[in-house]
């Protein structure tokens, strides 16, 4: 697997990859660099470990439980949850560590490992990089100290996560949704349970599809990923929204009356204009990625609203959201954080928001989304070439500023060298879809003879 941990945890395929040793070491190595770095110091640790219903996530937890508890962790066993009720509750009960295990929006047969801190927040680079260090030099025969008798982790059942969460959501409302028909796709995954029962309290009727997790079809032509059963059941039903969470409800895409898709992009400007009318949208900045689409940056500057860009990943966009004290940000592919009520991209909540503005406001999703015009998008994956020359190379740097020039404002291009594989992403927007296929056609071409 290389460097274990990525830019969302340690994933893998389950049983593979992924193995209950595996599991086991890291959980092992997360309580004592978390005891080593003083987290515990003063008191007995506790920690609470949530999943999605993939198969394997039950020998995957009883890993992980196995683990803390053996390096004397207590442990709350929170059960099928999403992973931001995991990071909730890691905050709510005050617990020293956060465990969930999900794979996301991927297949089935994958499965990960994800920690969070003390308050919900994802582990800091450092400790990540220690727990993978220290797990590495057990794995090879150290020794660990272990504690005995009394001092050994506890386990326990904690029934109450699902309600206590759905509390929450239902309690940072802005307004209720009564009167909203709403078909929610439930990916068959981690929030089965929770979202239509935080849409039923929150005076929603709703219809609901992919919410039947076996542990073998999380994902599975359903969710965020296959908006499609989505489409046909909001125009079936006559529903004013629907609203579509991927395996582990940390993102959030939604379909209009008509069946069209909003994307994360589209939701986070109808929210920012909601969240500033109520005065809550700090320095009336939006936080996204440098693959927003350009629709939303000029949208955003029509409305007068500041928009900060970061690397691609919600991590980048939550560390800028931490580090200048904003409100809101998210990605184009439905991770939306609102960080006065969470501490990860949550799905459910952004639903809720998103359906509280169309009830709030009487009108339509999609006379909502019409707020920003989304720009054709043409990505051309160029393979087998040097992605560390991309910013040294002057045949390619010619060759985007002359693309830039004829896109002129109403366009733009990105070029991303991928971090795992020798090829670069070209991506171009313009007004345009057949200027977008040409340039970006154009630029391929010269990626390949400038750096293959």
């Amino acid at each position: 697997m290389g460097r274990l941990f990525g830019t969302d945890g340690v994933r893998g395929v389950a049983n593979a990859d992924l193995t209950a040793e595996l599991a086991l070491g890291l959980s092992v190595a997360a309580a004592h660099v978390l005891a080593e770095a003083g987290t515990f110091e003063g008191h007995r640790p506790t920690a609470v470990v949530g999943r999605d219903p993939r198969a394997s996530g039950e020998f995957l937890e009883a890993a992980v439980v196995a683990g803390l508890a053996s390096a004397g962790v207590d442990v709350l066993r929170v059960g099928v949850l999403p992973t931001p009720a995991v990071a909730h509750l890691t905050a709510a009960l005050g617990a020293d560590l956060g465990v969930m295990l999900s794979a996301s929006h991927n297949a089935m047969p994958d499965n990960g490992i994800k920690f969070f801190a003390r308050g919900g927040h994802k582990l800091a680079d450092d400790l990540e990089d220690r727990i993978e260090s220290v797990y590495e030099e057990h794995r090879t025969g150290a020794p660990w100290e272990r504690p005995t008798g009394a001092g050994v982790g506890r386990v326990t059942s904690y029934d109450q996560g699902l309600d206590q969460y759905v509390a929450h959501l239902i309690g940072v409302l802005p307004n209720r949704l009564d009167g909203l028909r709403i078909v929610l796709d439930e990916a068959h995954g981690a929030a089965a349970r929770v979202s239509p029962e935080a849409f039923a309290r929150a005076g929603a009727e709703i219809v609901t599809i992919g919410a039947s997790p076996d542990g073998l079809n999380i994902n599975e032509g359903c969710g965020s990923t296959h908006l499609e059963l989505l489409r046909a059941a909001v125009v079936e039903h006559g529903a004013d929204l629907g609203i579509a969470h991927d395996g582990d409800a940390d993102r959030c895409l939604a379909v209009d009356h008509t069946g069209a898709e909003v994307d994360g992009d589209q939701i986070l400007a109808v929210l920012a204009l909601g969240m500033r009318e109520r005065g809550v949208l700090r320095r009336d900045t939006v936080v996204a990625t440098v693959m927003s689409n350009l629709g939303f940056k000029l949208a955003m500057e029509r409305e007068g609203l500041k928009f900060v860009q970061t690397a691609v990943g919600d991590r980048y966009v939550l560390e800028e959201m931490k580090a200048n004290g904003y409100a809101l940000g998210g990605e184009q592919s439905g991770h939306v954080i609102a960080l006065d009520h969470a501490t990860t991209g949550d799905g459910t909540l952004t639903g809720l928001l998103l359906a509280a503005r169309v009830a709030e406001t009487g009108r339509s999703l999609k006379d909502l989304a019409a707020v920003m015009e989304r720009l054709p998008q043409v990505l051309i994956n160029v393979p087998d070439v040097d992605r560390a020359r991309v910013g040294t190379s002057t045949e390619l740097a010619t060759a985007v500023a002359d693309a830039e020039r004829e896109l002129g404002e109403t366009g733009r291009v990105l070029l991303r060298p991928s971090g795992t594989e020798p090829l670069v992403r070209v991506m171009v927007e313009a007004a345009d879809i057949e200027q977008a296929r040409s340039v970006a056609g154009r630029l391929a071409d010269v990626v390949k003879s400038a750096l293959g």
